[in-house]
């Protein structure tokens, strides 16, 4: 085997010849001084396409989410969000360790719930219970199989989330998936929320690097929250470059990875001992239940014959496309699974 075809996640993605080129050129500064000039480009670039007064840079998706959090509630408040919200899923229980808030998990579909939902868990307002403080959407939804979500649910769950008093964040990783999806801008899905977080190291390529955008006041209050978190950064311009390179030229090359997940989705769904529903794949992730065997033990047999995914569950695997694997590619892991699932049932 010469080489693996790597479909663990979008996340594997390394700078491509013209991104290295601008790290290797951008100029920098000391970004906790407010004076690294590319961080300052980059943010005010994010800002804009989102359609939010001002943005700031983190090294990471995870802390843009929770430095949100912590902007926005205080301890012993409730975050309103799916159950299988990244928030909640995987970041290492920090809504309670870092912020102190609880989590109110609803079940939804596919990482989307309705208005109707979201209204029948508010709390009344009482001292016995956590002030309710924030929503949390997750567009698109990574456990949901990168589900997006319609823009009028957006609308109806924001209006709910409005008349109850409540903020609104959205963890928009891989907002620009949706965009290109839908053909809706990044800035009228971000419109709804009071806050946005976007990722740069997924599906547009950048080595590192995440952001979160919001009103200025929002923001001023979230820099603070980076620096206690320990995300205030030196010369960071190096890695905003590869960030600003993927914003300016990498989200239409989105749709590129979302043809290849239909193609993987549809040839996975003729393939006996898989339970997969082809409309299901929406961008550039595809999910789907294995009945032939443990998911961990299809992981470990495609492994070995040169395909890399992930087990989520007992009998759920996750493939996701990117940048790193062309259609050739996409070719080469259907006939890989094939040669896998040949003989399930």
């Amino acid at each position: 085997m010469t080489r693996l075809i790597d479909l663990r996640s979008d996340t594997i993605t390394q700078p491509t010849p013209a991104m290295r080129r601008a790290m290797a050129e951008a100029p920098v500064g000391d970004d906790v001084f407010g004076e690294d000039p590319t961080i300052r480009r980059l943010e005010q670039e994010t800002a804009e396409t989102l359609g939010k007064p001002a943005a700031v840079f983190m090294p990471s998706g995870t802390m843009t989410n929770q430095v949100a959090l912590r902007t926005h509630t205080e301890p012993g408040d409730e975050v309103i969000l799916s159950a299988d919200a990244h928030i909640y899923f995987y970041e290492g229980g920090a809504p309670a360790a870092i912020s102190g808030v609880m989590c109110k998990l609803l079940a939804g579909r596919r990482g989307m719930f309705t208005a109707g939902e979201l209204r029948a868990v508010l709390r009344p307002a009482d001292v016995h219970s956590p002030r309710t403080k924030l929503v949390c959407v997750e567009n698109t939804h990574n456990r949901g199989g990168g589900s997006v979500w319609p823009i009028e649910q957006i609308a109806e769950v924001a209006d709910a989330a409005r008349q109850a008093g409540l903020k609104l964040h959205m963890d928009g990783a891989r907002l620009w998936n949706a965009s290109v999806a839908t053909g809706i801008p990044e800035r009228r899905y971000a419109g709804y929320f009071d806050s946005v977080s976007v990722c740069f190291s997924k599906g547009l390529g950048a080595p590192v690097g995440s952001a979160l955008a919001g009103g200025e006041e929002f923001i001023a209050r979230a820099r603070r929250f980076r620096k206690m978190f320990g995300g205030g950064m030196r010369q960071g311009g190096i890695i905003a470059a590869g960030a600003l390179h993927a914003l300016r030229n990498h989200r239409a090359r989105l749709a590129d990875d979302h043809a290849n997940a239909r193609t993987l989705g549809e040839a996975l769904a003729a393939m006996p001992g898989v339970e997969l529903d082809p409309s299901d794949v929406e961008t550039n992730i595809v999910i789907f239940r294995v009945r032939s065997m443990p998911a961990a033990e299809l992981a470990a047999k495609l492994r070995d014959a040169g395909v890399l995914v992930l087990a989520i569950g007992a009998d759920r695997v996750r493939a996701v496309t990117s940048l790193m694997v062309n259609e050739q590619g996409i070719a080469e892991a259907i006939d890989i699974f094939k040669s896998q699932m040949t003989g399930a049932k």
